[in-house]
């Protein structure tokens, strides 16, 4: 005999910027709000400072292998502020304007950088965003600062969630923060939501959606087991009024795919113009000696000038020099350092000048030797959303091929010329900044193995003015299937050129009215007007013009 059938306001599929800002502002308005998180969920404690199978690295990460492209995310009550490097910078001017593989304007016509940033100033004021001074620049940040320098280029500290009198520099950002210095969902947009009585259900994945007869949802999932998550342990249904769909870029359009046989027809855009946010990595091997000589780098002691990739926080220090909107499309993009951990990077990294094979083999043995003199640098360029899904497996969002991290994906990915072409010339600027006079030898990371990859997935059910190349209206909410938004990185149309967070969480905050108007005409006796969840009230001033300009028409 099966369970009965569950009802809330609202249901919220994720717990990362999307679903964490939708359950705070919904349970602060009065909302029964339901969080699905398929996930575990960690405290600061239990974040451990390795990287063995089965330690909390391997239980908060989702890296899924595509055909071309692999996503690596969050899977952890949180999402991906969990493992994110907490970098919240705010998309430049120009990415607003991008046209993109359409030939025309791919943002909706009611969101540019001006009326996105009342809502970036209220993630700011939440998260307490604040721009990084060169005393908090990492080792490797420095570096970076200094080759950019004698190169002839700029390079700017980051604004970043972090909390630094808090920070020890311990480098574990990735695998999560145990010291509570990053600004993770967990501090704050979460707690504060469940302090108004929203429910959080760590290890529910969830399958796929129905209709109920009064136009509202059911959403079916399973119990994933806490240690294998091949394995379930039981499934149910909750049936709710509103659904907010913040799964992540790389399974929001999965479950949508999976519901279709009980919703009806999709828009055409779900599962469509997926983008990796146009990212690559070059991997840079340092002369210490020249270090020196060059940039006159020292740590006195008789210790090696830089020798510490592995001491720092992630990404502290970026070149902005390419971000001019005056250039040509696909040729805009960032740079920025950071340290990646063991495993994919030191897999991925190539050996510079191999006379072999250039990502295993005597080289590369040589030059894992010297892992402490590496230095990786992150592009994020303007790719060509040439992503697409194919049909969704049976259950999840990927067939799991281990017990927990690794599964096979329905993601295909070609990259065009024109993504290539903001590769190579990335990759051009990072060798040229660093080999110059014999800094560094650079190589970036191989695609033979996993294809492309990214730490961003965005734009698979992304928002617009046109109906065919959009799965979302300009309020988030689903193309012919009202009562259903999408609030995560999958609604943001396409490739940003610097770290999403910030520009996700705003569309998020952004969101919020259309979904608390929705709700009411469904019966939900919701408000909207909830401080920061650190009680803060400064963001609201900012966007009530806003509210009083848009909502009435909208009503």
């Amino acid at each position: 005999m099966s369970a009965a059938i569950e009802r809330t306001d609202v249901l919220v599929i994720g717990s990362g910027f999307g679903g964490a800002i939708a359950a705070y502002h919904l349970a602060a308005g009065g909302a029964k709000v339901t969080v699905l998180e398929r996930g575990p969920w960690l405290e600061s404690k239990d974040f451990e400072h390795d990287y063995k199978l089965g330690s909390s690295y391997t239980r908060i990460f989702d890296f899924v292998v595509g055909d071309g492209m692999s996503v690596l995310g969050g899977n952890c009550v949180g999402g991906g502020s969990v493992v994110y490097f907490a970098a919240m910078p705010r998309a430049p001017r120009f990415v607003f304007d991008r046209r993109g593989s359409i030939g025309r304007r791919m943002w909706p016509g009611s969101i540019s950088r001006d009326t996105l940033d009342p809502w970036y100033d209220r993630v700011e004021e939440s998260l307490s965003v604040s721009r990084q001074g060169w005393s908090d620049a990492s080792y490797a940040g420095g570096l970076w600062a200094a080759a950019c320098h004698r190169a002839g280029r700029t390079a700017n500290p980051l604004a970043a969630a972090i909390d630094n009198a808090k920070c020890v520099n311990c480098n574990f950002m990735m695998a999560g923060c145990r010291f509570e210095a990053k600004q993770s969902l967990t501090a704050n947009y979460l707690p504060a939501a469940v302090a108004h009585g929203a429910e959080i259900r760590p290890l529910h994945e969830v399958q796929y959606l129905t209709r109920t007869a009064e136009g509202g949802y059911r959403v079916h999932y399973t119990i994933v087991h806490d240690e294998d998550y091949r394995l379930q342990n039981g499934s149910g249904v909750i049936e709710a009024k509103i659904v907010v769909m913040a799964a992540g870029a790389g399974a929001t359009p999965v479950i949508l795919q999976r519901s279709e046989a009980h919703l009806g027809r999709m828009p055409h855009a779900v599962g469509r113009y997926f983008s990796g946010n146009g990212e690559r990595l070059n991997t840079a091997v340092l002369n210490e000696d020249k270090v020196a000589e060059l940039l006159g780098l020292s740590r006195g002691e008789g210790l090696p000038p830089y020798g510490a990739n592995a001491i720092g926080k992630g990404p502290t220090v970026a070149s902005w020099d390419r971000l001019d909107g005056s250039l040509p499309e696909y040729s805009r993009y960032s740079l920025e350092q950071l340290y990646f951990p063991p495993g994919l990077g030191t897999i991925l990294a190539q050996a510079p000048d191999a006379t072999g094979p250039t990502w295993f083999g005597r080289e590369k043995k040589e030059i894992l030797r010297n892992w402490k003199s590496w230095l990786t640098i992150f592009s994020m360029t303007e790719d060509d959303n040439e992503g697409v899904f194919g049909p969704p497996p049976a259950t999840g969002n990927a067939h799991r091929i281990s017990q927990q991290m690794l599964g096979r994906g329905n993601l295909t990915y070609r990259p065009t010329e024109n993504t290539w072409r903001g590769w190579r010339q990335s990759d051009a600027d990072v060798k040229e900044i660093l080999e110059k006079d014999g800094l560094a030898k650079v190589m970036p990371w191989t695609n033979d193995l996993v294809g492309a990859y990214t730490v961003h997935p965005l734009a698979s059910c992304r928002m617009g003015d046109d109906p065919h190349t959009s799965a979302l209206d300009d309020r988030n909410e689903l193309r012919g299937h009202p009562g259903i938004f999408v609030t995560d990185g999958s609604a943001v149309p396409c490739a940003l050129t610097v770290n999403p967070a910030m520009t996700i969480a705003a569309i998020a905050e952004r969101a919020i009215p259309g979904i608390v108007a929705s709700a009411r005409l469904r019966g939900v006796a919701v408000t909207y007007g909830a401080p920061a969840p650190n009680g803060r009230t400064g963001g609201r001033k900012g966007v009530l013009p806003l509210l009083r300009r848009e909502q009435p028409a909208r009503a």
